[in-house]
């Protein structure tokens, strides 16, 4: 090794520390938008009267979008520039909340999610990528990544509690105007304190490998979701079936071109690849618990909004502790040992959902716990994952990591919300008799709403058994959760065995092409 290649990384000074803290805005508005959503959905249900499908549809369009459109937007930043990409993000998700604020149809709000979550695409991975050419130095990058995972988290708190004052006084649209002011913040700072970082090696967008990144994951949810709405079918298959092959032609079309939207390179190393895979699963049951638990504050245990988002409050603060709690606890233990520890005592989180009916207390303590216990592999897995690749690869591995946990968060909502849909309706259509269950097997606030139509003992009758439906499916929700837990920790462990391989040992664009270097300006 040269005398250069010894040379102690440079510290980060009060320039870089301050952009951090400008950085965490587009990652606590992209977490408030979806924790906020699960409040509104009993109030917009109302409004605009979506059908068990489309309810679905805006609560994971975002997620899917975003999870679609990552990789482009971390490329993208790589060769154009992170910050001009960051900047025209928060442009286009201001415009894109404003249009969910006044959507005034089910199918508005769908089509104004998704302008959401291709916007939103564009921020975390490009903050992510310039913490990790701001901070070179790696106990502070580690600190920089946690610290902006508890933006994260500080969001899913905000969420709840800005939502509940917002929907205690004013319409439910005016939830996603929160992110115009904020985001003005960011977009009047930026340019001051975030320096350009981009790859020389610039290369052609492949538009054919943007198209397939989309198609893949939507065409597989669509056909999960017909599956849990109808059953087995051929339209349903047909469409999962094609989101399995396109997903398979965009894999091989990676691996022939000169520069791949996804370089499929950086999977080889262990450290990145279990921690970027595990992060789908993290997301997939965080996602799909937050969910459930916030509807049935709402709408099980009657509680108004402001009063549901003050009990969701304990989980949020209870992950924020745990973060900085693990990040001392990383410069003296191996992050594979921290991230398995708290994937395995993750598990008596869902065994404490298992047990609630007709209260909070379970409820929340059973999502204290497991969020607590994942917390560890959200702050300590981006890092791994960040860490691992080049820094002229900054912004394509920040885009799998967030690809990962966004994807992972849209696929909890779509299969495991599936699932706890169907349990719901299966649940309805064995204690209902057909003419009375209706429309009300679909969702609980359809149920909710008809049996305020019916009123009297028929109607209460109805409101019961509904509210039963959706418990029995939050406690088969909750026993899926145990296996994946334990799958989580041991998958993980074997990073211990394994060691991380050094990203140095990996070819580089110049065995390709060119090698690409990152510039500053």
């Amino acid at each position: 090794m040269s005398t250069e290649a010894r040379t102690p990384p440079e510290r980060a000074g009060a320039r870089e520390w301050t952009a951090l803290a400008v950085l965490g805005v587009p990652a606590v508005l992209v977490m408030m938008n979806m924790s906020v959503l699960y409040l509104t959905l009993p109030t917009l249900s109302r409004d605009l009267d979506p059908s068990g499908p489309q309810l679905l549809w805006i609560t994971d369009i975002y997620g899917f979008m975003v999870a679609g459109a990552l990789v482009t937007m971390g490329t993208l930043g790589d060769r154009i520039g992170h910050r001009r990409i960051l900047l025209i993000g928060a442009v286009a998700f201001t415009a894109a909340s404003v249009f969910a604020a006044y959507a005034n149809s089910a199918g508005m709000l769908v089509a104004a999610r998704a302008v959401q979550g291709v916007a939103a695409a564009s921020l975390a991975p490009t903050s992510l990528s310039v913490i990790r050419n701001l901070f070179r130095d790696p106990a502070q990058r580690t600190l920089a990544i946690t610290i902006w995972m508890m933006s994260f988290m500080g969001g899913g708190a905000l969420g709840p509690l800005v939502g509940g004052v917002l929907l205690q006084y004013f319409w439910w649209g005016s939830v996603f105007l929160v992110a115009v002011p904020t985001m003005l913040v960011l977009v009047l700072t930026v340019p001051f304190l975030v320096p350009e970082f981009r790859s020389s090696g610039t290369g052609r967008l492949d538009l054919i490998s943007v198209a397939m990144s989309l198609v893949t994951p939507l065409a597989i949810v669509y056909g999960i979701k017909g599956i849990a709405a109808d059953g087995p079918g051929l339209s349903s298959l047909g469409f999962i079936v094609l989101g399995l092959v396109v997903g398979a032609a965009f894999v091989r079309r990676q691996r022939r071109l000169t520069t791949p939207l996804l370089d499929l390179s950086l999977f080889r190393i262990p450290a990145f690849s279990i921690s970027a895979g595990g992060m789908i699963v993290v997301g997939m049951l965080l996602f799909g618990t937050s969910l459930l638990t916030s509807q049935y504050l709402q709408l099980v245990l009657g509680y108004a909004p402001l009063k549901a988002g003050l009990w969701q409050l304990p989980t949020a603060v209870g992950g924020t502790v745990v973060a900085l709690w693990v990040s001392g606890l990383a410069a003296r233990h191996q992050p594979a040992v921290l991230m398995s520890a708290g994937a395995a005592f993750a598990v008596l989180g869902p065994i404490m959902l298992t047990q609630v009916d007709g209260g909070p207390g379970f409820l929340v303590a059973g999502s204290l716990l497991l969020f607590a216990g994942l917390t560890p592999f959200m702050a300590l897995g981006t890092g791994l994952v960040v860490g691992a690749a080049p820094p002229e690869r900054a912004g394509a591995a920040s885009a799998i990591s967030e690809t990962g946990a966004e994807l992972g968060g849209a696929l909890g909502i779509a299969t495991l919300g599936s699932v706890a849909t169907a349990v719901y309706g299966g649940y309805m259509t064995d204690h209902l008799p057909a003419d009375l269950a209706g429309p009300a097997r679909e969702t609980l606030p359809a149920a909710l709403e008809a049996a305020r139509g019916l009123g009297g003992e028929l109607g209460t009758a109805l409101a019961d058994t509904a509210r039963a439906a959706f418990t029995q499916s939050l406690h088969v929700h909750a026993l899926i959760l145990i296996p994946l837990l334990l799958a989580l920790s041991a998958l993980t462990l074997t990073l211990r065995r394994r060691g991380k391989r050094d990203a140095e040992d990996l070819p580089t664009a110049d065995d390709r092409a060119a090698a690409p270097a990152p510039a500053a300006d």
